[in-house]
């Protein structure tokens, strides 16, 4: 029964180291507590109400649902490199579409892979 309890008992050493390390833990827990706080003390206040952003006179800004067509890429016979594109750095430009008719957008000719168009 004695060999039991003293192979169950840790030794002052191990029992020491814990409350070393609890310590230590507790200590570091602290100073992130008060480096945060001193953070927070650095950052700009929370607006008042008065300087909380105001919804336009019109009411909400909505979605704007509209076609549009790209820009043409000029058939001169030479390759344009993205810069020589019209807005420049390969950003391509688009237009609103003459027609707004969703019909007219939805043929399925766009010609890629899977797109149903003839494959021509």
């Amino acid at each position: 029964m004695k060999s039991m309890e003293w192979e169950l008992a840790i030794s002052h050493t191990a029992a020491l180291l814990m409350w070393i390390a609890g310590v230590v833990v507790v200590a570091v827990l602290l100073g992130a507590f008060f480096w945060g706080q001193r953070v927070r003390a650095r950052e700009p206040r929370p607006p008042r109400p008065d300087e909380q952003t105001k919804m336009p006179e019109g009411g909400p800004v909505r979605e704007i649902r509209e076609y549009r067509d790209p820009d043409e890429v000029p058939r001169d016979g030479h390759r344009l490199t993205p810069h020589e594109l019209k807005e420049g750095y390969g950003q391509s430009s688009t237009h609103p579409s003459p027609s707004q008719d969703p019909a007219d957008h939805r043929k399925g000719d766009g010609g890629s892979f899977g797109s149903g168009g003839l494959g021509s």
